[in-house]
């Protein structure tokens, strides 16, 4: 298989090294497409499929960009919302204090003089406390499951809400700790089930089944939702 496949104006990123015995084709939230598929599987095979595919194909691409459109960046003035845990809390910005920036008595506040590198505090605040956060939740659900990761750490995965590196590390986004707690749960589950079974196989979903009955609704929701909560 060659790294990349062309077909007609949509080019795919071919992810090696799988053991899954069909092809799946995946378009991720930046409107990057991507295809797994056994180990040496012919390009003309995966060029069919792709074929067969175009129309659905084209209706995720044309959604994935209408969402992006939709979302404008925030500002970093009095009276802006930010999410944190699916709630939007305003932002006051403030003479002095302490620290960059604070969540007390329902706003987050800010000095007025960070507010230039607002998304950058932001985001160091996100990622501050999305880590305790996801790591009780990965104490939770891992014995559950049967599984133990190595490490588990939050940080930029672009447009990605979460990873499971071969070595045992759950990496996830900080962008995940603006989702509401349900689907924050949905994304760390579906990390875990990864150290089980790499590919999106029907054992894959029938793991995340087992521990979350309703999986379906929740990835619907980030679905059609996520891209609204990812605006710094």
């Amino acid at each position: 298989m060659s790294p990349t496949l062309k077909v007609d104006d949509m080019v795919f990123e071919v992810l090696p090294g799988t053991t899954r015995k069909t092809v799946e084709l995946t378009v991720e939230r930046d409107g990057q497409l991507t295809i797994r598929a056994p180990e040496g599987t012919d390009d003309a095979v995966l060029t069919g499929f792709v074929l067969e595919k175009r129309f659905w194909l084209y209706q995720k691409i044309a959604l994935k960009q209408s969402m992006r459109k939709a979302v404008s960046a925030k500002e970093f003035v009095s009276g802006e919302g930010f999410p944190y845990l699916g709630r939007s809390y305003r932002l006051l910005l403030v003479d002095q204090q302490d620290v960059p920036l604070k969540l007390e008595a329902g706003r987050f506040r800010m000095p007025r003089a960070e507010a230039p590198n607002g998304r950058e505090v932001f985001i160091g605040w996100y990622t501050e406390h999305a880590l305790p956060w996801i790591r009780n939740r990965v104490r939770e659900y891992a014995p559950r499951m049967g599984v133990e990761p190595v490490r588990v750490e939050v940080r930029d995965l672009g447009f990605r809400w979460g990873s499971c590196g071969r070595a045992g590390t759950l990496n996830f986004n900080w962008a995940t700790i603006l989702l509401p707690p349900p689907i924050v749960e949905y994304v760390i589950v579906h990390e875990l089930v990864h150290l089980h079974e790499p590919n999106h196989t029907p054992e894959f979903w029938q793991r995340v089944e087992r521990t979350l009955p309703d999986y379906e609704r929740r990835k619907a929701w980030l679905a059609e939702n996520g891209a609204g909560y990812v605006n710094l």
